[in-house]
């Protein structure tokens, strides 16, 4: 009698074991399906551990981009808790000491200033000629150092992105994310409809074949006026595409970049993103 009720005690709990090895199994399972689905196919896992290169330590802080950090720990000027660090991947971990320069790093906040760009103007931090750069015009928007997200070049006017978040000013500039760009061009004659289809089909130039998303016309009547929608961030590349079909630019103007528009922005004023415009940019 007893040896049968040892037997069923032994069977309930061998059964009630199971059941708790297959919820177990079926938790963990849910928490990698969950997980699985939180991450879009091709994109890559994100990392668990809080230690971060030295590199984008330095962008972070606002002291310059990742490719210039590159160069600064090549030389020598940056050290972590006391040594001077020249290793390419070196990671920094929370708690750890970061000096440039001999003064210590700590993280800044993260500005984001848009600039309605005026003509005669260089895009550039420095310039050793002594010409004018655009860090005049935005000099007393931050504290923080900041700099230009892609470029203009001297005689075009129009939106330009400055700030300190280097992992931003990656992803706006990767041809990857394609930040959309919109410019209104003034040519020194008129434009012929054969030829913005051309510019839609593609342009091929020294560097590659580019293909603009839109070029049309911006008034009925007005053949010298086209706007022009790309994502390409290759150097100059309106102007060279259309120097290729036979015009000169005249004016250009870019009136869009990543989504941001020049509403209510003068030409030589600048202006801090919105929390709200900040949060569309990196979403995108």
């Amino acid at each position: 009698m007893n040896t049968r009720k040892e037997k069923k005690r032994r069977g309930k709990s061998e059964h009630s074991e199971k059941r708790q090895d297959k919820k177990s199994i079926q938790k963990k399972r849910g928490k990698y399906i969950d997980f699985k689905s939180r991450v879009k196919k091709g994109d890559p896992l994100p990392s668990f551990s809080e230690e971060v290169r030295l590199n984008k330590y330095l962008s972070n802080a606002g002291i310059c981009s990742r490719r210039e950090a590159d160069v600064l720990i090549k030389t020598g000027v940056v050290s972590v808790n006391g040594k001077i660090i020249t290793e390419m991947g070196y990671k920094v971990k929370p708690g750890d000491i970061v000096k440039y320069g001999g003064e210590t790093i700590r993280s800044e906040t993260k500005q984001y200033v848009l600039l309605n760009k005026p003509k005669g103007f260089i895009t550039t931090m420095f310039d050793p000629m002594g010409r004018k750069t655009v860090m005049s015009l935005v000099k007393k928007a931050c504290k923080e150092r900041i700099y230009p997200v892609g470029r203009l070049d001297k005689d075009t006017t129009g939106l330009l992105l400055f700030t300190n978040d280097g992992d931003l000013a990656k992803k706006l500039t990767h041809p990857k994310h394609k930040a959309q760009k919109i410019y209104h061009v003034t040519l020194d004659k008129k434009v012929k409809q054969e030829d913005l289809q051309k510019l839609l089909d593609g342009i091929l130039l020294e560097d590659g074949t580019t293909k603009f998303d839109a070029a049309e016309f911006i008034e009925k009547g007005n053949q010298r006026e086209v706007g022009v929608e790309l994502h390409s961030g290759k150097n100059r590349i309106v102007r060279r595409s259309f120097e290729a079909l036979g015009y000169k630019v005249v004016k250009l103007d870019r009136v869009m970049f990543a989504g941001l528009t020049k509403k209510d922005l003068p030409r030589g004023t600048y202006r801090k993103l919105t929390e709200k415009e900040v949060a569309f940019l990196k979403m995108k």
